[in-house]
């Protein structure tokens, strides 16, 4: 990374807490088993690609040359939070619709 221009301790501080969130919440995927496992686990993998994604940017320049207009910033700029967005949705998306599966698993036990 100190090729790229980018300090190592910055490359942790970034992608080390969404590192942290993924292998936890792997754990409690693995150790609690929501009904829609697959979709947390999609939403912790796509946060750490938008916590990675300036730094996968910063090597394609580099190896590339790439990305040397205004233009090609500003894409990036609004792609970052894009994709935080959708990792956010997606564990939305899991949690509403776990609630709902949960709630009909509840009734049908109150009901025996």
């Amino acid at each position: 990374m100190e090729s790229l221009g980018v300090p190592w301790f910055v490359l942790v501080r970034h992608l080390g807490p969404p590192l942290v969130l993924l292998v936890v919440g792997g754990v409690l995927v693995r150790w609690r088993r929501p009904p829609r496992r697959g979709l947390v686990v999609a939403a912790l993998c796509v946060n750490l690609l938008a916590a990675a994604l300036p730094f996968l940017w910063i090597a394609l320049q580099t190896a590339t040359g790439l990305g040397t207009s205004s233009a090609a910033g500003l894409v990036m700029t609004g792609l970052q939070p894009l994709v935080s967005f959708t990792a956010w949705m997606l564990l939305l998306v899991a949690v509403t619709a776990g609630e709902a599966t949960g709630h009909a698993v509840a009734d049908d036990r109150t009901a025996r």
